[in-house]
């Protein structure tokens, strides 16, 4: 009796661990819109291979915000979709990639955990803003959250000194011709930069990552990337943002969110993402040399602030919206959009008839 009675009780915890343990990995792959628990795995096996460290820092933040979200009650379809993670997990990361005490240096976990939570918070106030224009949250939160920890803490501080960030416009200018092989690589590493890795077999393991959840998906993540090192090009940006793949990032994120996640797929709105990744990548070059005069990092706030804005266009595009509780995979969006075609023409010609 005791014995039966034992694994009855421990069958329900069993089961909470196993889902959130599935509730987390959606977390880690929501960071590069994707939501499966398989990407989520590989990415953080290529966060283990570029820093064993990082990748303790990145699955404790999933790992906080997302017990953050089920102790304050938030919606449970949301948690289990790793919404309330993806926020928590990138500010732990940036800290520890900011900070000049190295790696191993345990108070991290502190602020790690802390501004893990806080994104909890963000997050739920301005979902109940934005969801009036059928606005993803995104990583608003964790850019708000990340800036005033650099702030608070500052470049000198004696538990948590970080790295200053200079902007790009007072670096030394470019002594050396362009290496186009590098330019090349770095558009790959522009990928792996969404979860701040800056190795290229890393990068190319996210990539693989992401081709799991949506082949369409990595398209625009490459292009949106490639996108962004020619507005770099342009305008002559040093070369170590280049090879870094720091001047992809943003435009990677802008390119995904309209390359068939947040827009249905077709000619039109593929232009229209080229376009997004375009304007996110000048604007955080902009963003590098006005938050770089007082120490900051740009972090992702190009594509943070223009994505909304963009979604919000009316006109011909705004008829291909996906409403944002629906975006789901590239690939999925797309077959329900010819679905809804061929019901909307069925329907046109019947109503002529």
């Amino acid at each position: 009796m005791r014995t039966d009675t034992k694994v009855e009780g421990d069958s329900p915890y069993k089961l909470f661990v196993l889902q959130l343990a599935v509730w987390v990995l959606r977390g880690v792959s929501m960071v590069a819109y994707a939501n499966n628990p398989l990407c989520g795995a590989l990415i953080l096996a290529a966060l283990c291979w570029e820093s064993p460290w990082q990748c303790l820092l990145g699955t404790l933040g999933v790992l906080t915000s997302t017990m953050t979200a089920v102790i304050l009650g938030q919606d449970r379809t949301k948690v289990s979709e790793g919404n309330h993670g993806f926020n928590g997990m990138l500010v732990p990361l940036l800290i520890g990639v900011l900070s000049s005490a190295g790696d191993w240096y345990w108070w991290l976990l502190l602020p790690s955990c802390l501004g893990s939570a806080t994104c909890v918070f963000l997050y739920s106030c301005m979902a109940s803003v934005l969801d009036r224009w059928d606005v993803p949250v995104g990583v608003f939160p964790f850019n708000i959250t990340i800036t005033l920890y650099l702030l608070c803490t500052g470049p000198d501080n004696p538990y948590f000194p970080h790295h200053r960030t200079l902007p790009l416009g007072v670096l030394e200018p470019n002594g050396t011709e362009l290496a186009v092989q590098e330019v090349i690589r770095g558009s790959a590493i522009g990928v792996g930069q969404i979860f701040v890795c800056e190795a290229l077999g890393s990068s190319l393991l996210i990539v693989g990552a992401l081709l799991v959840y949506s082949p369409l998906l990595v398209l625009h993540a490459l292009l949106g990337s490639g996108v962004g090192a020619l507005a770099a090009l342009s305008v002559a940006v040093p070369h170590d943002f280049l090879y870094s793949g720091l001047s992809g990032l943003n435009g990677a994120l802008g390119c995904m969110a309209f390359g068939g996640l947040y827009f249905t797929f077709n000619w039109r709105t593929h232009l229209f993402a080229v376009a997004s990744a375009f304007l996110s990548a000048y604007a955080d070059i902009a963003l590098s040399n006005l938050l770089g005069t007082v120490g900051l990092p740009a972090n992702s706030w190009a594509a943070t602030l223009t994505t909304p804005l963009l979604m919000l266009m009316t006109g011909t595009l705004s008829s291909y919206r996906i409403p944002s509780s629906q975006a789901t995979a590239p690939k999925c969006d797309l077959r329900c959009c010819r679905q809804w075609e061929d019901v909307h023409t069925t329907g046109t010609q019947n109503a002529d008839v």
